[in-house]
């Protein structure tokens, strides 16, 4: 009993022990937190309100552009920016001090400066406010609109000669301009490829801008080809105000460089780098504390492309020289300043060349991208359709005979082919491009008897099947271009008798040359419709100068869809387009007949266009057994000496000899061809 006592004598004693260390614990913890929040707390506080952590993000180099045998035709050049950033804080005036203050060092461009650029830095700084609020508005727009319709009311009503600027002020607000695009805490580019002598003065006088102004290396677009392309290619630029709220979706920054205009802006996510990021530590005020960290980003993919600039170049030439050639021997054609080309694979829809040229002041203008944008007529071009169409729907079948003679229907003048050609097949209609059996071939479909002048009592009907069938070659639809946008032509609606009939021999609805050879590229290749494309690879940067990185996607064929005609109704037309330059009685085959190394299938086109002007057209292939390359040239106001078939003709010949020559990988150092102006 003893023995128990003592032992549970101890339980007590223990148990103190244990609560006197836990509260010599806790009281040394209440004493420390005293400490840190009585003692040390305000500079603690200051401490952690001091040390944020704040991200910028500058634009990575944009990847390169190839044509399809690997010559660079887009490069990044390495330049050096004048940068500024804004602190937080930082007032409009002071802004304005160093605008002005930078000018003293730099050149700076005024060209981009707009209207809107010069009223609000006129308002901003050049001005008093109070006098011009008071002379332009009323007293009641004073008192009624808020200080955002004030002002933009101002605006409008402030004419820009008034304003008054030197060409000092000028160049200041083309500084300032930039220097306001950016956010806080992130470089804006104030000018890019700054010259070595500016580099060197404003590296004398950083210091004087408190760490706003800096140099960084940079990189700006090049084009080895010059002009060449260069439209197609497109333009990188700010993301376009109406268009930041979806980029920023998209994860961009809202002073993002991006592509603004064509393959760089269809292609923006592919050639878009990875940005270079820069860690800032700043105090509460914003400003930041010392040096920066940069991660390096690196640049976008590369993107091949189909196009053939050996071919583009040489197709250029011909096209240039054409022109000029039939202004100067035709005085009908004193009107005609433009033509426009495309050359694809019919199989693929690769685009090899694509050309359009406009004669302005004695000197041309490249301007491919009318073949995407620009609509017209394009007459007995699209003849082939219309045959294909009257085959589909049963007003008549292969080696069907119709009367070529003048048609006069009531109220409409009358409608005739060229010449009277009597009798003709279906091959003969599109060999001699007889425009009235296209007009049997439509008043049939429509339902009209012309023998007793009656029917027609569908004519939504009528309208709805020519171009269902016609849009099945692409005719009156968007092609699927990669490009951001493109016309699908103009769709004249249901009108009367004779429009229809115009439409049968291209003289009623409007296409682009690019819907005309996705067209003839469909019959070529024996009714498939493809998309054309310029893309044709994407890859990984290149490795080195002489090596392209490794490939990562590559475009395949698009089908687009299957005409719905047969097989052997589409090998009849392709032997009406044979004869069309290959026998004596064909409209081109004073131009096509009897080359030596291919023979090639096409038709020829004749429209009326822009009154009493006219447009000739041609869309053609090659060889015609086992066509290579599809082709369309149309030329407004041509009206004589046979520019659409000459310039077909030169550039088949140009295409096969490229191929017999063999393809040259360098052809920038080539001696060029002296520059053709008009005399």
């Amino acid at each position: 009993m003893e023995a128990k006592k003592k032992k549970r004598s101890h339980v007590p004693f223990r148990l103190n022990i244990l609560f006197l260390a836990v509260f010599l614990l806790f009281t040394t913890l209440i004493l420390r937190l005293g400490v840190v929040q009585i003692v040390h707390g305000d500079s603690f506080k200051a401490e952690a309100e001091r040390q944020e952590n704040v991200t910028a993000k500058l634009d990575a180099p944009r990847g390169k552009m190839y044509d399809r045998y690997g010559r660079v035709v887009v490069d990044n050049e390495p330049v050096f920016s004048i940068t500024f950033t804004r602190t937080n804080n930082m007032k409009p005036d002071e802004i304005y001090e160093i605008a002005k203050k930078l000018s003293g060092y730099i050149e700076k461009g005024t060209d981009e400066l707009t209207e809107r650029d010069k009223k609000d830095f006129y308002l901003s700084y050049k001005a008093d406010q109070r006098k011009i609020y008071e002379k332009l508005l009323t007293r009641k727009e004073m008192e009624d609109l808020d200080d955002k319709e004030q002002y933009l009311l101002v605006i409008d009503r402030l004419e820009v000669d008034q304003l008054n600027l030197s060409e000092e002020d000028e160049e200041i607000a083309a500084i300032w301009r930039e220097m306001i695009r950016g956010y806080s805490l992130t470089p804006q580019r104030v000018k890019v490829d700054v010259p070595q002598k500016e580099i060197a003065v404003i590296s004398e006088h950083l210091e004087e801008f408190d760490g706003t102004i800096d140099i960084k290396p940079d990189a700006q677009r090049t084009y080895p080809f010059d002009g060449t392309l260069k439209s197609i290619f497109g333009k990188v630029g700010q993301i376009p105000s109406e268009l930041i709220d979806g980029y920023v979706l998209e994860g961009h920054d809202r002073n993002d460089l991006v592509g603004t205009s064509f393959l760089e802006e269809q292609y923006e996510s592919v050639l878009r780098g990875s940005k270079t990021k820069i860690n800032y530590v700043t105090d509460k005020s914003g400003n930041p504390i010392g040096k920066p960290i940069e991660d390096q980003g690196s640049r976008g993919h590369d993107i091949i492309l189909t196009i053939d600039m050996e071919l583009q170049k040489r197709v250029e030439e011909i096209v240039e020289r054409e022109i000029l050639d039939a202004r100067q021997k035709y005085s009908a054609n004193n009107k005609l300043n433009s033509s426009y080309v495309v050359m694809a694979n019919p199989h693929t829809g690769e685009i090899y060349s694509m050309v359009g040229k406009v004669l302005e002041d004695g000197k041309f203008k490249d301007a491919p991208f009318g073949n995407v944008y620009n609509q017209y007529p394009m007459g007995s071009t699209v003849k082939g359709a219309t045959v294909l169409t009257g085959y589909q729907t049963g007003v008549i079948e292969p080696g069907t005979v119709l009367y070529d003679t003048p048609l006069k229907l009531p109220g409409t003048p009358i409608k005739k082919s060229y010449r009277n050609m009597g009798y003709v097949s279906d091959l003969e209609a599109l060999q001699q491009s007889s425009n009235v059996y296209m007009f049997r071939i439509a008043m049939r479909i429509a339902g009209y008897d012309y023998e007793n002048k009656r029917g027609f009592n569908n004519r939504e009907e009528a309208f709805e099947t020519m171009r269902y069938y016609f849009n099945q070659f692409g005719l009156g639809v968007p092609t699927g271009i990669d490009l951001p946008y493109e016309d699908d032509g103009y769709n004249g609606g249901s009108q009367a008798l004779g429009n229809l009939m115009d439409m049968g021999i291209g003289q009623f609805d409007t296409y682009t040359p690019m819907q005309m050879i996705q067209y003839i590229s469909t019959i070529a290749n024996g009714g498939y419709r493809m998309q054309p494309h310029l893309l044709k690879e994407i890859k990984k940067p290149d490795v080195s100068a002489d090596e392209q990185g490794d490939t990562i996607y590559e475009f395949q064929p698009n089908i687009l869809n299957r005409v719905d005609m047969k097989q052997e109704w589409i090998e009849r037309v392709q032997k009406g387009l044979y004869m069309v330059m290959n026998t004596t009685k064909g409209t081109a085959s004073s131009y096509f007949k009897n080359i030596e190394g291919y023979e090639a299938a096409g038709k020829t086109g004749t429209a009326q266009y822009d009154g009493d002007s006219y447009l000739l057209s041609l869309v053609g292939y090659a060889p015609h057994d086992n066509p290579e390359v599809a082709f369309i040239v149309v030329s407004p106001y041509a009206e004589e000496g046979g520019i659409n078939n000459k310039i077909g003709r030169g550039i088949l010949d140009a295409y096969f000899d490229i191929k017999k020559e063999g393809h040259k990988k360098n052809i920038i150092d080539e001696k060029p061809s002296e520059k053709i102006q008009e005399q």
